[in-house]
């Protein structure tokens, strides 16, 4: 198994390349039951242009000993903490499915503690705050939360096979499960900066009207793309999502 590099800024976000303090910033979301390595293609794919900090949540990999978070709020505050807070006005925030609405709150957080708003904020397989699912995914015994995830197709299916890893595994899984189908935000929160919403075409936890009711989350810019695939589009095509990661971020001026 090959060692991905990767340099602690904190505990909560990992860097994979060197970065240039003249370059704009990107943070990474995970998924549920994602690790920051998930990022690690993104960060190769950028190096030299952008700075990729990929968020790692605890109780996973090797923050595995510490209790997984299970409530959206409290893991966004989590995260707004320790994330660095030198060049908010030159910082994107990337997440994908539950790495979305996190990114969201942090975005939130940053204009509301810093006053500070991000350059921008990219959302990824995820349907806007304001259109509710009631989904119990967390509640289903190991097999069914196991089954649901499988089907997905975002989890190597390794991690499943061998017991040891399983057990690891899955305390971190049902919470983020438990995180996001709970994350209920009170009215239409709003942020100032750009939103961008990415889905696939046949997502099935995401329809396309549920992701351009993004629109309403924000007093600035919007835009969707849409790609061909289902939930995690992204992977299958990551280098169509890389490039217009990069367009977008390359061709948007930052501010002070």
């Amino acid at each position: 198994m090959s060692v991905i590099p990767q340099n602690h800024v904190s505990a909560w976000a990992r860097s994979f390349q060197p970065a240039d303090e003249r370059a704009p910033r990107m943070v990474c979301f995970p998924h549920a039951g994602g690790a920051a390595s998930y990022y690690f293609p993104v960060s190769r794919a950028l190096a030299g242009k952008v700075e990729v900090l990929a968020v790692q949540y605890p109780g996973r990999q090797d923050r595995h000993r510490e209790p997984a978070i299970s409530n959206i709020h409290t893991l966004a505050a989590q995260v707004f903490r320790a994330l660095p807070k030198d060049k908010v006005g030159r910082t994107w925030l990337f997440g994908h499915s539950m790495g979305a609405a996190l990114a969201f709150e942090v975005a939130r957080l940053m204009e509301a503690e810093l006053n500070e708003t991000p350059t921008g904020l990219i959302v990824s397989g995820r349907r806007a705050p304001s259109r509710i699912r009631e989904e119990a995914v967390h509640r289903q015994d190991d097999a069914g939360l196991i089954a649901t995830v499988a089907a997905l197709g975002g989890t190597d299916p390794a991690t499943f096979a061998d017991p040891e890893t399983r057990r690891l595994f899955l305390p971190a899984l049902r919470a983020d499960y438990t995180a996001i189908e709970t994350y209920r935000p009170v009215g239409i929160p709003r942020v100032t900066c750009p939103i961008h919403a990415f889905v696939g075409d046949a997502d099935p936890l995401t329809t396309l009207e549920e992701a351009k009711a993004w629109r309403e989350h924000t007093s600035g810019t919007f835009s969707m793309r849409v790609f061909k695939g289902d939930h995690f589009y992204l992977t299958a095509r990551a280098d169509k999502v890389v490039a217009e990661v990069s367009q977008l971020i390359l061709s948007t001026p930052s501010h002070p």
